[in-house]
């Protein structure tokens, strides 16, 4: 229903050598542009995998859809997965199948449309990311922006309601990284969905997104408006935001 939490993490533990996570507890709501920034080695991706079900917590919750994501078996699992949709860090294209071939997986994995409807839609997705007539091309055949593009069409060709994008526009020049989030904006007008951020570009992801946090240390430092964060009372997410040489970091 409208304002229901998509993603909920209530004190949330995990370690592997070391200490990652420490009790962090965030709410995305539905149909939120909600973006997560923190140093390097911070917990971001750690969290991201937790809410794929890729990694379970040593302690606390996290659900997904109103789901408990580490109390599902393979099958439940399976159900959650195919409501998100993921953008990589590196993209992650199949190298071996074409451009055509790889935003049409997610379809030919989740759904049982015919190759006629498949074909369909992956034209439109790649129409609307600026690729029509890249659709016989391999993605050593792109250039970055293309690629990401590509990969962005993948994520969101079945129409998840949840969308996670993992550094969407990392090693992207400034003109490609402003289209980027463009394109991010209007999908997600336009779908509705839910969109998960995670990002290094602080001041490009405020632009899109309405909610931020930063995690630092295992630990979640600022959680609200992205318009306020530069002037968070927090010393350490000042001083990250503003990219600041001078504080705690």
């Amino acid at each position: 229903m409208p304002g229901a939490r998509v993603i909920q993490l209530r004190d949330v533990f995990k370690s592997f050598d070391r200490p990652v996570l420490h009790g962090v507890s965030l709410e995305v709501p539905r149909g939120a542009a909600w973006g997560l920034i923190g140093p390097g080695a911070s917990g971001k991706s750690v969290l991201l995998k937790l809410v794929c079900g890729l990694l379970r917590p040593d302690a606390g919750a996290v659900e997904v859809a109103g789901r408990d994501v580490a109390a599902l078996d393979d099958d439940g699992l399976a159900s959650v997965r195919a409501r998100i949709g993921m953008l990589f860090q590196q993209n992650a294209l199949f190298d071996f199948m074409t451009v055509h071939e790889n935003v049409a997986f997610p379809l030919r994995r989740t759904t049982t449309l015919p190759d006629d409807e498949i074909h369909r839609r992956v034209r439109e997705r790649l129409r609307a990311v600026g690729l029509a007539g890249s659709e016989e091309k391999f993605p050593s055949q792109l250039s970055g922006g293309m690629r990401k593009r590509c990969a962005i069409a993948r994520a969101s060709v079945a129409r998840p309601e949840l969308v996670i994008y993992d550094e969407p526009t990392a090693g992207l020049d400034p003109v490609t990284t402003s289209r980027i989030y463009d394109l991010l904006r209007a999908d997600q007008q336009e779908t509705g969905a839910t969109v998960l951020v995670v990002s290094s570009d602080v001041d490009g992801l405020r632009g899109f997104v309405t909610r931020m946090a930063m995690i630092h240390q295992g630990r979640i430092r600022y959680d609200g408006e992205a318009a306020g964060i530069e002037d968070a009372a927090d010393p350490v997410v000042r001083q990250f935001v503003r990219g600041e040489l001078e504080g705690p970091l």
